[in-house]
């Protein structure tokens, strides 16, 4: 398997994983939170990198710390919490820029952590994103019902005596897994894109969350072999152009709805 191989695997698998999760994800109005993850986790990579450990390990513990850290902040000031979570994307990020100019020899470029290295994915990366897409899959099978009943009825759900916080815990097991298996790979820009692009151009198409969690996974794998191709057919960067690819399809999706309407 060649190197170009091994990343329009990759960004089949990351698109797939990140559309699926970004079904929830957007349903749920959890998008400026992972972007504020992303961003934030730098710091655990660079930590990882100075220990000899993997960058998806220092990202899922600085994931969890970060999660702590808000968890505490919402019990205790909820009405903060917005404000709180751009503290974190803010204060992560420069502690991640901090400690890398203090240790130059580490192998961690900024660029790279923010749009990726798809071309440069490795076997293990794509096992990774096979078992964390794999896990999500087996996931939604047992838990999508009482999901869906959540995300469209919170209140109806407390009431009948189910547990919010297994729901609230399932939807963020499910966002730190995809942002940690699809860093290495897209990159905290890139991860944004594919998660909130597909998600809200299924939900211009669709109106319902059977239709969005196979619509948006579909579009996100599109985009990402699209963009790839392009990337290499034109020479521009693979980040970049999968990204505008994800934008793009959003544009159009937009666009037949509002076509639909004037119809």
């Amino acid at each position: 398997m060649t190197y170009f191989d091994r990343a329009l695997v990759a960004i089949a698998l990351a698109g797939a994983l990140s559309g699926l999760a970004g079904t929830y994800i957007l349903l749920r109005r959890r998008v400026l939170f992972v972007q504020a993850l992303t961003h934030a986790t730098f710091p655990g990579a660079v930590v990882a990198v100075l220990l000899g450990l993997s960058v998806q390990l220092g990202a899922l513990g600085a994931s969890l710390i970060i999660l702590a850290l808000l968890s505490v902040v919402g019990r205790l000031r909820p009405a903060i919490l917005q404000a709180a979570t751009g503290v974190v994307l803010t204060a992560g990020f420069a502690i991640g820029i901090l400690l890398q100019a203090v240790n130059p020899v580490v192998p961690l470029r900024l660029d790279a952590y923010l749009f990726g290295s798809v071309l440069a994915s490795t076997e293990m990366d794509l096992v990774v994103l096979l078992a964390v897409l794999l896990g999500t899959i087996a996931t939604l099978a047992s838990f999508g019902r009482r999901l869906e009943f959540y995300l469209f009825d919170s209140e109806g759900y407390r009431v009948s005596g189910m547990r919010p916080w297994l729901a609230e815990s399932i939807l963020l097991a499910l966002t730190v897994a995809t942002v940690v298996a699809t860093m290495p790979a897209l990159g905290a820009l890139l991860t944004i894109s594919l998660i909130a692009a597909p998600a809200a151009a299924a939900r211009e198409l669709t109106s319902t969350l059977r239709g969005m969690a196979v619509l948006a996974p579909a579009l996100a794998v599109a985009s990402g072999v699209i963009g790839l191709l392009i990337s290499r057919w034109w020479g521009f960067a693979a980040g970049a152009s999968v990204a505008v690819v994800a934008c793009a399809v959003y544009v159009f999706a937009a666009l037949i709805k509002r076509g639909r309407r004037t119809a």
